[in-house]
């Protein structure tokens, strides 16, 4: 395996560059409106025991970053302390979350653009760093790529992801969970996540919490929940989320509304996720 040196400080500027530099980054609306500010960039290692942990909680179809790399390079003999779990945030703009924040049902038109032609942005981010690391001898691959990443039916979780971004983050130090089951992040819960898996050998970054919920006020002080209140349709409640009501109205009910109020095929909702004391920081 190739060892590149500072391999942590050539990955997040590789990664930052693209996302400040490229014309991709857009909402693709007629002001040509950014997606993203620059990205957080965190790293874990491939045999961080936490991945085991989210093995054996999440469900056994969830993949470890060991299993994903042979999934993807099934001639290669790679351990686990071989391989690195590449992170990113990136964070929503101020435009975006301020216009969101003024909905009370359904997203914004940047916010939904944001899932769409952002999410399309991340897309090209997973496949650049990919080809960087490559290039530079490393084998890598985004694990939402792999033919084999889908959605799981789960007993605790009603379905779950074969890969999870939400997870990679939090074991790569980027942020802890919510009421609403985002992830609190030193950028805010209004965010997108993106990984890669690759074989280098980078330091992990440190963990500053202790506990999956330390950054929601609801969990740590039960001063909060203003997220319950945002939700439109009642899936966030103090017993947490409700997965089947948020997808419900997030790719039904609200794709029906961005297509005949915005005019492209979308959906999204975000409003727990803006108008809240931890959009854009960790709430104090």
């Amino acid at each position: 395996m190739k060892q590149s040196r500072n391999s942590a400080d050539w990955v997040e500027s590789a990664l930052k560059k693209f996302v400040e530099s490229s014309p991709e980054n857009s909402l693709k609306n007629p002001a040509n409106d950014r997606a993203f500010d620059s990205p957080l960039v965190g790293f874990s290692s491939g045999d961080d025991r936490l991945y085991l942990d989210y093995k054996a909680y999440v469900g056994p179809f969830h993949w470890t970053p060991e299993e994903t790399f042979a999934l993807a390079f099934p001639n290669l003999k790679v351990g686990a302390q071989e391989i690195s779990v590449i992170s990113w945030v990136l964070p929503q703009t101020a435009l975006t979350r301020k216009e969101n924040c003024r909905q009370d049902f359904y997203p914004s038109e940047s916010w939904a653009r944001a899932r769409i032609f952002g999410e399309e942005f991340n897309i090209q981010i997973r496949k650049h760093l990919v080809e960087n690391l490559m290039r530079e001898g490393h084998e890598a691959v985004a694990p939402v790529f792999l033919p084999n990443w889908e959605v799981e039916k789960s007993e605790r979780f009603v379905f779950a992801s074969t890969w999870s971004e939400r997870h990679a983050a939090y074991a790569s130090g980027l942020g802890t969970f919510g009421l609403c089951d985002g992830l609190i992040t030193a950028r805010g819960k209004a965010v997108r996540l993106g990984s890669v898996v690759a074989r280098i050998r980078i330091p992990p970054t440190p963990r500053p919490y202790s506990d999956h919920h330390e950054y929601c006020l609801f969990y740590s002080t039960g001063a909060c929940g203003t997220c319950i209140e945002r939700c439109p349709v009642q899936a966030v409640s103090a017993n947490g989320h409700d997965k089947l009501k948020c997808s419900s109205h997030t790719q039904i009910d609200a794709a029906s509304h961005v297509k005949s109020h915005y005019g492209f095929d979308g959906y999204g909702c975000g409003l727990c996720q803006t108008g809240v004391p931890c959009e854009s920081e960790i709430p104090v």
